[in-house]
């Protein structure tokens, strides 16, 4: 007959560490519910896999590099009638995308939420146990430049690989330079229907060849982008332009910035 006192060191050994730290607990509310055996374990068991489920969440969203607080839940659809609401949330509640290496792209001027939206289908694939990376465009660009000069770019890409979905920030940013177009592009063939992309942009696809050095990379790159991608305008007034109001109205001043742009910026503190 196996002794109680050697339960901690099995379920230790086992690296059911939850299980070990709650199994007394458990017992005491079995015998006050009156569980049976199954009851009982099934009850650990839970509490295993919550705890476990707990953690990978936080160990994924800590190396996601995530906007924090960008959650669809702090998201106001009222400011941006163009997008479905419906649609966001099924980019968010079904993954069949993620497993088709489907593409997500984001296209509309500064300031009227692309980044957030983007991040916070990030944060909901999370929660489905989906690794995501975020990075800023032309971070992205300079680490991958970086990996090249080391001779480590197919190092760089096979560590991407772990994640299901990239997330790349404000891709019209990106320099039109030899190098960064070239390494920017190896990126994307490189996940070309093994992995999913999701990009923001201020510059729709006719002004692409100010990222990419010649028209047939520029081609290239689009077609392998669009094959299989959903693709959602965001049309609404920049976020910034309304704060820089409010701030303003509050004070009791209301500045012309659409006519005068600079002066909004400056009473509102942004520069």
């Amino acid at each position: 007959m196996t002794h109680t006192a050697s339960l901690p060191v099995l379920l230790k050994q086992l690296r059911l560490s939850t299980m070990a730290q709650h199994w007394e607990t458990m017992l005491s509310k079995a015998d006050e519910n009156q569980w049976n055996g199954a009851q009982y374990l099934a009850a650990l068991c839970e509490e295993e896999l919550q705890e476990r489920y707990s953690r990978r969440i936080a160990r994924f969203t800590k190396e996601s590099k995530l906007p924090v607080g960008k959650t669809l839940a702090t998201f106001n659809f009222d400011y941006t009638p163009g997008i479905n609401p419906e649609k966001i949330n099924a980019l968010v509640n079904s993954t069949d995308w993620v497993k088709h290496a489907t593409n997500v792209l984001f296209f509309g001027p500064s300031g009227v939420g692309k980044t957030h939206l983007a991040a916070a289908i990030g944060h909901g694939l999370i929660e489905k146990s989906i690794r995501v990376k975020y990075y800023f465009a032309t971070a992205l660009v300079q680490q991958m430049q970086k990996a090249r000069q080391e001779l480590k770019l197919e190092s760089f890409f096979t560590k991407l690989d772990k994640y299901s979905v990239i997330v790349i920030d404000d891709l019209g940013y990106v320099k039109k330079s030899d190098l960064e177009a070239h390494v920017l592009f190896e990126l994307i063939a490189h996940r070309y229907e093994t992995g999913s992309i999701i990009i923001t942009s201020n510059q729709p696809f006719s002004e692409w060849d100010n990222i990419f050095t010649d028209t047939t990379m520029t081609v290239a790159a689009i077609d392998r982008v669009v094959h299989h991608s959903v693709i959602l305008e965001v049309e609404a007034e920049s976020y910034r332009k309304r704060h820089a109001i409010a701030q303003n109205v509050i004070r009791g001043h209301v500045p012309d910035i659409k006519n005068d742009p600079d002066k909004g910026k400056e009473n509102a503190g942004i520069c």
